[in-house]
């Protein structure tokens, strides 16, 4: 899905190039394993201190490697034989991944922390994971809109910062192109977030709504400076783009960068009125995985209340995990993180969609990408 992440440049010491290696469901608990887990996580998105307490606690060496999409993942994924132990993907692909055998079940007898979870956050994780069978939530997020209030209201005064239309009506799009604005690549979150601005229901599968979406898509292409996966963010924080998709933790993360770049950036966060996607990053192991015990200890040791909350504290999201909450800073409790009441109303569960759906949504993002 989106990006969400932070502090990548630690992380360069401690990936490899390629994990390189593939197993069998069948090898040997930790044990008698080789001191090694394999981690495949979204980019930016842990604290390089949590890796190295796993290792020096448990004396297993951490290799980890970054992708910067689900589609990116699930290729890796399926083509089978990547090496990893750990993969992160999000909710809503969680569920066709399962079915093509991707994951194991998860040993709970090794995941005492378990306990630890949010119960209600789980539920909810159960949507794409009957049972909580094969997945544990790692963080979870609202996508809504990141925007330099300075820039936006030096154009638009009355600029609609609580709704949709501050990027999908070609009207305001168009008198703030020239500040920026940006779009994840992730049709998965921005149809839903299309159509709720529609004023249809975000998780249909009907052709005519579907089509709908796109011609609004394609009626603000025009001004849309930039479709990415990886740098939002960043050009947010910088200046590069004024008006942005984005998840509550990417817009904290955008404020503190600015924070510490000292540039004069505003950057603001809005959950919009129609609606926005809440939806879950979880943690599992791979069915053919070469450290299949490794893993299990490396997903107990991410929900240790204090590791839990030492994460979230750096990479600026929320992680379903109940028992870490008193540790989690107080910033990080605010209503754009946590919603609550009328807020917490307008989430829009991201939910699995079919395959046929699925091929005509790519097929219509990657002609609004196109423009053709």
């Amino acid at each position: 899905m989106i990006t969400r992440r932070l502090i990548c440049t630690a992380l360069t010491c401690l990936a490899l190039a390629s994990c390189g290696r593939s197993g069998a469901p069948s090898q040997p608990r930790a044990a008698a394993e080789e001191k090694v887990v394999n981690i495949y996580n979204w980019y930016d998105y842990i604290n390089p201190e949590v890796l190295r307490k796993f290792e020096a606690q448990y004396g297993v060496k951490v290799r980890y490697n970054t992708f910067d999409s689900n589609n990116t993942l699930e290729a890796r994924l399926l083509a089978g034989h990547s090496g990893y132990d750990v993969a992160f993907p999000s909710g809503a692909y969680l569920e066709s991944m399962i079915s093509a055998g991707v994951f194991r079940p998860l040993d709970k007898s090794q995941l005492p922390n378990l306990k630890n979870m949010d119960a209600s956050i789980m539920q909810r994780l159960a949507a794409h994971d009957p049972g909580n069978e094969h997945a544990v939530v790692y963080a979870w997020g609202i996508t809504g809109i990141a925007y330099d209030e300075a820039k936006v209201r030096a154009r638009l005064p009355q600029a609609p910062v609580d709704s949709w239309s501050l990027l999908f009506d070609p009207k305001v799009a168009a008198r703030l192109a020239d500040c920026g604005i940006g779009l994840y690549e992730a049709p998965n979150i921005i149809v839903p977030s299309v159509l709720a601005w529609l004023g249809e229901p975000p998780n249909s599968e009907d052709t005519g709504k579907l089509e709908r979406a796109q011609n609004a898509l394609m009626a603000v292409r025009p001004y849309i400076r930039k479709v990415s996966s990886g740098s939002l963010v960043d050009d947010l924080a910088t200046g590069e783009l004024c008006v942005i998709i984005a998840s509550n933790g990417d817009a904290m993360q955008a404020q503190e960068r600015t924070r510490i770049a000292a540039n004069g950036e505003q950057v603001r966060y809005s959950i919009p009125r129609e609606g926005a996607v809440m939806w879950f990053d979880v943690t599992a192991v791979l069915a053919d995985a070469p450290h299949p015990g490794n893993a299990h200890r490396f997903i107990d040791f991410l929900m240790n209340p204090a590791i839990a909350a030492e994460n979230s504290n750096a990479i600026h999201f929320p992680n379903g995990n109940a028992a870490s909450q008193p540790s989690v800073q107080p910033e990080l409790t605010n209503v754009a993180i946590f919603p609550k009441q009328e807020l917490a109303s307008r989430l829009i569960p991201e939910r699995p969609k079919s395959e046929e759906y699925v091929r005509l949504q790519t097929r219509m993002w990657t002609r609004f990408r196109t423009g053709q």
